[in-house]
C-alpha cells in the first residue's frame, strides 16, 4: 500500500520504519526534523496525505488532530482510511471520523498499548472504532505494527476502551506501589511479596508483567532506574481524558479520580515528570501514613 505517516516521534517513528521494512511505500510528515529508515519524508501533512490509500496519524492531543485532519482529508482520495493511533478525548475521534466520512474517506480511532518497546517490536494491541470496511483494509497493517487489533464498534469505541484500560491500569500501578511500601515497612521481603502475589489473588499486568520493583519480576522500567516505557505525564494524560468522559457519560469512577489526583501531585508538584508511571514507588517509600 501507499502509506501517509503524520507525526514521527517516539511512537510512530517505529511504527512507520515497520511498516516501510514489510515493503510498504511510506511518506511521513513531523513538525521536527526527524530520519526513518526506508520513509520517505515531505514539508507537510497534506503532501503526506496525498494519494494514499492509507494516512496514519500519531499525534499528541485532540485538537491537534481536528487540526491535521481539516488539513489533510481534502488532500486525500475518496475512498482512502484516515487512520489514527492518537490517544485523545472521544468526542475529537467522533468529529474526526464524521469530518472524514463527509468527505467520502472511511475513518477508525486506534489508539494502541505496548508503549515505545511495542513500536519498535511491532507488538502493539490496537483497540479499534470505525467502520467494517476500513477495519479490513488495515488490517494487514495492524499485522505488521502489532500483535493484536480488536474493532471495538463505532468511531469513538477505540479512545473508549484505551481510557477504560489505563484507568484500570493507573489504578491497579499506585495499589501494587502501594503495596510493596507497606511490605516494605512490614519486614516482608520483596521478592516473597512478588512470588506470593504474582501466583495469588492479587495478580496483576502491574505486579507480574511490569513490577514496580527493581530486581523482582521480568525485566521494566524499575530496572533502568524508572527511565519510562510509559511515562507518568502520559498516565496522566489518559486519565483526564478518562475523567473527561466520565463526567460527560455521567459515570462514578471514584478510584480513577483519585489515581488521576496522586499523578497530578507526582508529575506537576514533585519530581515525577519524565519518569516511569511506576516510579510511584520510590515516592511512596518516603511517604508515612496520611
Amino acid at each position: 500500500m501507499k502509506i501517509g505517516f503524520i507525526g514521527l516521534g517516539n511512537m510512530g517513528g517505529p511504527m512507520a520504519a515497520n511498516l516501510a521494512k514489510a515493503g510498504h511505500e511510506v511518506t511521513g510528515f513531523d513538525t521536527a526534523e526527524v530520519s526513518i529508515e526506508g520513509v520517505t519524508t515531505v514539508a507537510s501533512a497534506a503532501e503526506a496525505a496525498k494519494g494514499a490509500d492509507v494516512v496514519i496519524t500519531m499525534l499528541p492531543n485532540g485538537k491537534i488532530l481536528r487540526a491535521v485532519a481539516e488539513e489533510i482529508h481534502p488532500a486525500m482520495d475518496k475512498g482512502a482510511v484516515h487512520l489514527d493511533c492518537s490517544t485523545v478525548d472521544v468526542d475529537s475521534a467522533r468529529a474526526v471520523a464524521e469530518a472524514a466520512q463527509a468527505a467520502g474517506l472511511s475513518a477508525l480511532d486506534a489508539p494502541v498499548s505496548g508503549g515505545i518497546a511495542g513500536a519498535a517490536g511491532g507488538t502493539l494491541t490496537f483497540m479499534v472504532g470505525g467502520d467494517e470496511a476500513g477495519f479490513s483494509t488495515a488490517k494487514e497493517l495492524f499485522d505488521i505494527m502489532g500483535q493484536k487489533a480488536v474493532h471495538c464498534g463505532p468511531s469513538g469505541n477505540g479512545q473508549a476502551a484505551k481510557i477504560c484500560n489505563n484507568m484500570i491500569l493507573g489504578a491497579t500501578m499506585i495499589v501494587t506501589c502501594e503495596a510493596f511500601a507497606l511490605a516494605d515497612k512490614l519486614g516482608l521481603d520483596r521478592q516473597a511479596m512478588f512470588d506470593v502475589v504474582s501466583t495469588s489473588s492479587g495478580y496483576s499486568w502491574s505486579m507480574n508483567a511490569y513490577c514496580p520493583a527493581p530486581g523482582v519480576g521480568p525485566q521494566s522500567p524499575s530496572d533502568n532506574d524508572y527511565k519510562p516505557g510509559f511515562a507518568a505525564d502520559l498516565m496522566l494524560k489518559d486519565l483526564r481524558l478518562a475523567m473527561q468522559a466520565a463526567e460527560a457519560a455521567d459515570a462514578d469512577t471514584t478510584l480513577g479520580k483519585a489515581a488521576m489526583k496522586l499523578y497530578e501531585q507526582f508529575v506537576e508538584q514533585e519530581d515525577g515528570a519524565g519518569k516511569d508511571f511506576s516510579a510511584m514507588l520510590p515516592r511512596l517509600e518516603k511517604r508515612g501514613h496520611s
